[in-house]
């Protein structure tokens, strides 16, 4: 088993494809997406904007709202302008406003200032904060490898393991027979949840192939169909 590790992030998931159905608008901050991330949930800076700024972690991704733009528009304007400053200030990951809301512009000129990534997307609040929430907790889930293979049977991960070569491909190929699904080969990834489940999947450049001695590498999904095969699964 390799060492555990935890990968590091930064603000550029934003930008990618996982996170591309949320259609993220840059307005800010573009030389920021280096900004690291190291929580796997995001906040709401209600409480900061009213004056409460330990309620900012570092390295997270700050969403804006309806109710959050429209607090700030109840504010004096000085008031206003050392609040966005003050957070801004802050090593905050990102700022994203939701439902294609108008950015204010002290709030984007304080990000262009500070190089802090500015984004808007038109989806509703409460999608973008599963979204992310989503991606974030897969992005920085401890991980480790193990050597063995990893097969759905009747709906629950077995994860198979024994020194190489002594028959835990042909083992799984027999139950691939029988009806049961393989979900990695050789080498299986596995990531520790926040709710304590593992689950498992393949390498991309190994998913849905396995390795039988005498053979060579076979391809599950094309000799026995998609339903033979599965992308992760909870060991």
């Amino acid at each position: 088993m390799s060492t555990t590790r935890t990968p590091q992030l930064t603000a550029e998931v934003l930008r990618g494809a996982s996170l591309a159905d949320l259609q993220f608008r840059t307005v800010a901050g573009e030389s920021g997406f280096s900004r690291p991330i190291s929580w796997g949930r995001i906040q709401r800076p209600g409480l900061a904007f009213a004056g409460f700024l330990a309620f900012i972690k570092p390295g997270r991704i700050q969403i804006l709202g309806e109710s959050e733009l429209n607090y700030l528009d109840t504010m004096p304007a000085d008031v206003r302008a050392d609040r966005i400053r003050s957070i801004c200030a802050l090593p905050v990951a990102a700022f994203v406003v939701t439902k294609g809301q108008k950015v204010p512009e002290d709030l984007a000129r304080e990000c262009r200032a500070r190089e802090v990534p500015l984004l808007v997307s038109k989806q509703t609040t409460s999608v973008v904060i599963q979204s992310i929430t989503r991606v974030l907790e897969d992005e920085l889930a401890p991980s480790t490898t193990v050597h063995g293979v990893l097969v759905d049977v009747y709906g629950m991960g077995v994860l198979l393991l024994g020194d190489s070569g002594i028959g835990k491909s042909e083992c799984a190929l027999d139950l691939i027979q029988r009806g049961h699904r393989l979900v990695a080969d050789d080498v299986v990834e596995i990531r520790k949840y926040p709710n304590g489940s593992l689950v498992g999947r393949a390498a991309e450049m190994i998913r849905y192939h396995m390795e039988l001695r005498g053979i060579g590498i076979i391809n599950i999904k094309h000799l026995f169909g998609v339903s033979a095969v599965r992308m992760s699964k909870s060991i």
